[in-house]
C-alpha cells in the first residue's frame, strides 16, 4: 500500500493583498505546487489541500500518512507556522521545520540575535518598532534596511540601501507604513554573496554546493545585491555561479557557519542560508527554512543539480529524509514512554 502524502499549499495572497510582490509569488508558489505534485505521484498517492478555513476539516477528511506543507502563510508574524501549528495539533507527521525554526527564521531580528548568541558571525544590526528609537551610533553606514518578517524580496529595494541618518529614517517610517513591524536594519556588507543549501539532519547534513550570486550586470538603477525587482525581473543579469569559486578554506567557513546557523534554529530536513563574505570571513544574512523548489528557477534545485540530483531525486531526498527523521522521533518517544513504564 502506497503512503499517501497531503501537499498543502497557500490560497494566492492576491485574493486579499494584490501587489506586484504578491502577483509574483502567487504565480511562483502555484508553479512548485503543480512540479512537485507530478514528481510525488510517480511514487505516492498525493492529495493536494488548501491552507484555508476549511483545512483542519480537509486534513481529518484526506486521512494522508504524511504532509507537505510549501506554505509560507498570508497574515501575521508566524504565518510561516500556523500549517505545522495544526498538523501537529491534529498528529499529522510532515515535512520541513517545525514551529519554532520556521517562527524564528521568517522573523529575521529575532534569527539574528540567535545567531549572535551562539557566536555566529552576522553583520551588526539595530531592530526598529517605531521611527522614533535612537539610533546606535555604533552602527557603520552604509545600512540596508528590511522588513523584519517578510521573505522572497519583499519590501526590499534600491533605496533599501541608505548611507545617512536622515534616509535610514524616511526608509524606516515608509516599511512601517506597509509591514508589520519591527524593521531591521544591518551594515551592508559590499562584499560577494553565497547561498548554500542544506538537506538532512544533525550528522547526516548534506551540503550542496555553494552558489555565488554576482550583480555585476544588473542596471545599476536596479541595485547591485537582492532586490524584490533583481529576483523577479532580472535573473538573466544576474549570475548564478555553482560551484562557487572559492578556496577550500572559504568553502569549509561557510559550510561551518550554515550548518551551525541551521542547528542554532532548529531547522529540520532542508534548508537555505544566504551569507556574505568580509575579509574572507562569512556572515550569514539569513535563513530560509522553507526554500523555493522550483525546478530550474530556485536556488536549492539549481545547486542539487550541480550535486548530481535530478529535481525528481531531490524531492525525493527530501521526504526519504523526513520519513527517517519521524521514524527515529517516534523511536525515541516510545522509548522514553517506556522508560517510564519500567520505573
Amino acid at each position: 500500500m502506497r503512503l499517501k502524502i497531503g501537499l498543502i499549499s497557500d490560497k494566492p495572497q492576491g485574493e486579499t493583498n494584490c501587489t506586484a510582490e504578491t502577483k509574483h509569488t502567487d504565480i511562483q508558489k502555484k508553479s512548485t505546487n503543480e512540479e512537485i505534485y507530478k514528481v510525488l505521484k510517480k511514487k505516492y498517492d498525493v492529495v493536494e489541500i488548501i491552507a484555508d478555513n476549511r483545512i483542519i476539516k480537509n486534513l481529518i477528511e484526506s486521512k494522508i500518512d504524511l504532509a507537505f506543507p510549501l506554505c509560507t502563510g498570508i497574515s501575521g508574524e508566524s504565518r510561516q507556522s500556523q500549517v505545522p501549528a495544526i498538523l501537529e495539533m491534529l498528529r499529522i507527521p510532515y515535512i520541513g521545520s517545525g514551529i519554532l525554526a520556521h517562527s524564528l527564521s521568517l522573523n529575521k531580528a529575532v534569527a539574528k540575535q540567535i545567531f549572535a548568541y551562539n557566536n555566529i558571525l552576522t553583520p551588526s544590526f539595530q531592530i526598529f518598532n517605531t521611527a522614533g528609537e535612537n539610533f546606535n551610533m555604533n552602527l557603520k553606514f552604509p545600512l540596508i534596511v528590511k522588513p523584519s518578517c517578510e521573505g522572497s524580496g519583499f519590501g526590499i529595494h534600491k533605496d533599501s540601501v541608505v548611507y545617512n541618518k536622515q534616509d535610514l529614517m524616511g526608509k524606516i517610517k515608509s516599511l512601517l507604513k506597509s509591514y508589520c513591524p519591527p524593521v531591521l536594519a544591518e551594515e551592508f556588507i559590499k562584499g560577494r554573496e553565497f547561498t548554500i543549501g542544506i538537506i538532512g539532519n544533525g550528522s547526516e547534513k548534506r551540503f550542496l554546493p555553494i552558489m555565488e550570486i554576482n550583480f555585476d550586470d544588473v542596471p545599476e538603477k536596479f541595485g547591485k545585491f537582492y532586490t524584490f525587482e533583481v529576483k523577479s525581473q532580472l535573473s538573466e543579469k544576474t549570475k548564478y555561479i555553482c560551484p562557487a569559486s572559492i578556496n577550500k578554506d572559504i568553502e569549509l567557513k561557510i559550510k561551518n557557519s550554515a550548518g551551525r546557523a541551521f542547528d542554532a534554529l532548529g531547522c529540520r530536513d532542508f534548508a537555505r542560508v544566504d551569507v556574505r563574505l568580509k575579509e574572507d570571513q562569512p556572515y550569514v544574512l539569513e535563513i530560509n527554512s522553507l526554500p523555493g523548489l522550483k525546478s530550474q528557477y530556485s536556488d536549492l534545485p539549481k545547486m542539487a543539480l550541480k550535486e548530481g540530483l535530478s529535481y525528481d531525486e531531490l524531492i525525493f531526498n527530501i521526504v526519504e529524509i523526513s520519513i527517517r527523521r519521524i521514524n527515529k522521533d517516534k523511536r525515541y518517544m516510545e522509548e522514553k514512554v517506556s522508560d517510564k513504564k519500567i520505573s
